[in-house]
């Protein structure tokens, strides 16, 4: 399933009964991928939102690093931070589902009930900005142009796809390759929509600093590269009154500023340079704004916002590309010796659980041991798996007592594998020294170095000489990209409906295309069946199974060494917005539902003015966090 704009499909369908020949196929407003959909036809609006925001103010944003392209969809270049926002998609995510879409572009989709082919009806009403209709030729060209010259994961993800054809001005239908891939129409209605009359000429697989045409509800206004960018809101957008935008889209503008690090971003929120931070990091958490007068007489919030979203795998990567880390139990040695009790509480704070699942806070992490239906999934690989899968309950290794027990079980697993200690260092039987590096991006590497350097110290203690090697992110991107790099530190996203996308990170076709996300390298026919497995899925119970057993694999095999995580948003931001009332839906803020408060803006900006009028240290301060950022 598509996560870069985090977008999904939700499936009604209607059917009469006979051979599937035979089948009447109904249109519907939208789909979902298991069971019913929440939003009948009709609906106005989302419950996530406030459908009468008022329109108008100003989002400002932070970004890292740079950019050098507004085409997000090709793996050449750095794109721009909220370029997503200026393209439309044929369907729409709901945020309050586990995965379930409504129509944009495509006003309705017909589907038989096997989802061997899946048919799109074009909303007349949809325009680009130039003013021209969006026609079943645009999403024919979009769907082959991904396909043919994106970003890998389009090949992944439309693979399945047999033929697309263009049946009428506002008609298109995809039909499927043989095989159960229910997600299929879903993962279609997640595809952009790019005009095809402006793009002839251009080459789709340069970076560009050309505006893109598109027929989204922003669209880019100024920009400086390495600076800023600047999204307006379309006033005539053309779908602003669906129910699916509705109540979304409020800002007249949206800005991101670069800045070098977070470090740095932090100070610049505190002068009031932009409006929110999505705080990720522990300790600016605990400290960075306790003392601003600003958080203690409400101008300033702090608040965290509780989701149901998976929280997907954060760790230490071994590319087993690398020799060096093809042996299992060489992996597990060197995750025993990850101090994750020091970290939390001398780091962190005690901010953090530790993770023991690629799907952890969610129904599908593997608990136990495997029984029902998962065992029923894994029984087959018997004898392949590692013994565990079958008796063991995966759980990270206690070091609240210290990190001596697990250093003496490590030893001992590295001894197995053929490393020993000889003057101090861990050697191989060739005579040949344990050595290898960690890669980090220069943006974030800051905050890591500090995460990273007690576990290099750990595993010297173990005879093992681990460098850490910072580079800037356009060469960070080349090299994952290439997969040239012995551990780096990654981020793997998860859905509530895990699903195509899962190619993507764990296959074996995935470990051997650059730019895909299979960064440890795996290369194992029991992962690619269980992935199989669970894309094919009939229903939620079946996905729920099917994901563990997948989960599990993983993590007996090591191919990380897993972090930890929050179940929650943590959002720091000037007091400026409306907020929809009501729980944050379960796939977490829907930041583009707020709104811009004029009262409290206003106040906002009164107070913060008399702050710095009646102090002139104050002043003094805000000049030179002003000259360091800019």
């Amino acid at each position: 399933m598509i996560r870069a704009a985090v977008l999904s499909l939700f499936a009604f369908f209607l059917f009469c009964g006979g051979e599937a020949s035979a089948e009447k196929v109904v249109p519907a407003h939208g789909a979902a991928m298991h069971g019913d959909m929440k939003y009948k036809k009709n609906f106005k609006h989302f419950s996530y939102v406030n459908p009468n925001a008022p329109k108008g103010g100003t989002l400002k944003m932070s970004a890292f690093g740079s950019f050098d392209t507004f085409n997000p969809y090709v793996i050449k270049g750095v794109p721009a931070a909220g370029i997503g926002m200026v393209y439309d998609t044929l369907m729409v995510e709901a945020a309050d589902e586990p995965f379930s879409e409504y129509g944009l572009i495509a006003q309705t989709i017909e589907m038989p009930k096997d989802r061997s082919r899946v048919t799109f009806n074009i909303n007349p009403k949809a325009r680009f900005h130039d003013g021209r209709p969006v026609t079943a030729q645009d999403v024919v060209f979009s769907f082959n142009v991904l396909r043919e010259k994106g970003l890998p994961l389009y090949r992944h993800y439309f693979g399945n796809v047999d033929t697309v054809e263009a049946e009428g001005e506002r008609r298109v239908a995809f039909k499927f390759k043989p095989g159960d891939n229910r997600e299929l129409p879903l993962i279609l209605g997640q595809m952009p929509v790019l005009p095809e009359h402006w793009w002839k000429g251009r080459d789709f697989t340069a970076t560009t600093l050309e505006p893109p045409l598109s027929s989204g509800p922003y669209r880019v206004k100024a920009f400086e590269p390495g600076r800023y960018v600047v999204y307006e809101r379309v006033k005539d957008y053309w779908a602003k009154d669906l129910p699916v935008m509705r109540g979304m889209n409020n800002f007249d503008e949206i800005r991101y500023d670069y800045y070098r690090d977070a470090t740095v971003a932090v100070e610049a929120f505190k002068t009031g340079a932009f409006d929110i931070r999505i705080e990720n990091e522990a300790r600016k958490w605990a400290t960075a704004y306790e003392k601003l007068p600003a958080l203690r007489k409400g101008l300033i919030k702090k608040q965290e916002f509780s989701h149901g979203l998976p929280s997907g795998m954060q760790g230490f990567v071994f590319n087993t590309r690398r020799p060096l880390f093809r042996d299992r139990k060489v992996r597990q040695a060197l995750a025993l010796a990850f101090d994750f009790d020091w970290s939390n509480k001398s780091l962190f704070y005690g901010l953090y659980q530790r993770t023991n699942s690629y799907f952890d806070n969610s129904e599908m992490a593997a608990t136990g041991i495997p029984e029902g239906a998962e065992l029923e999934i894994l029984k087959p690989y018997l004898g392949t798996l590692p013994p565990e899968v079958f008796s063991e309950p995966f759980v990270q290794p206690d070091t609240k007592n210290g990190i001596r027990d697990n250093l003496t079980r490590a030893f001992a697993l590295l001894k197995e594998a053929g490393w020993t200690v000889q003057d101090g260092v861990l050697k191989n039987e060739r005579g040949e020294a344990f050595e290898f590096e960690i890669l980090l991006d220069s943006v974030s590497a800051g905050s890591w170095e500090r995460i990273v350097l007690p576990y290099v110290r750990n595993l010297k203690r173990l005879g093992i000489k681990a460098s850490v090697r910072t580079v800037d992110p356009t060469q960070y991107k080349n090299r994952t990209d290439t997969y040239d790099y012995d551990m780096i530190v990654h981020i793997w996203g998860q859905s509530t409906s895990p699903g195509n996308e899962q190619r993507y990170f764990w296959s074996s076709a995935a470990a051997d295309m650059n730019g895909a996300q299979n960064y440890a390298g795996i290369k194992d026919p029991v992962v690619d069946e269980l992935i199989e497995t669970l894309i094919a899925a009939g229903d939620r119970k079946e996905l729920v199974a099917a994901t563990k057993a997948l989960d599990r694999v993983l993590l007996w095999n090591y191919y990380v060494v897993p972090h930890w995580f929050a179940p929650v948003n943590r959002l720091v931001y000037r007091n400026k917005f409306g907020i929809p009332e009501g729980k944050t839906p379960m796939k977490g803020v829907q930041l583009l539902s707020w709104w811009v408060d004029a009262e409290k803006e206003k106040r906002l900006d009164r107070e913060y003015l008399k702050e710095l009028e009646s102090d002139a240290e104050a002043q003094k301060n805000v000049f030179q966090r002003l000259k360091e950022i800019f």
